[in-house]
């Protein structure tokens, strides 16, 4: 059986880790999810105008208001090692 890590732990990455804050990722949940089916290519063009994003016909889901990357308060923020 092939194991994923030595039993044996690497003294170099023991040393890096040494010291390093927990982090835990907090999971973001909708606050409700609705299934929309539309009958034309015509009523999903409405359905896209009235709520001002693009769908098409491959969309398998949206946000709204519309979900922007740079609205996560983590979005550009990057860890840094400094000298």
């Amino acid at each position: 059986m092939m194991k994923l890590f030595d039993d044996e732990v690497d003294p170099e990455w023991v040393n890096e880790w040494q010291g390093m804050p927990e982090f835990v990722q907090e999971r973001k949940r909708e606050y409700a999810k609705l299934i929309i089916r539309f009958r034309t290519q015509e009523d999903l063009d409405a359905f896209a105008e009235l709520i001002g994003q693009k769908l098409n016909r491959n969309s398998q889901c949206t946000w709204y208001p519309e979900f922007s990357k740079h609205e996560s308060r983590h979005a550009g923020k990057v860890y840094v090692d400094e000298p």
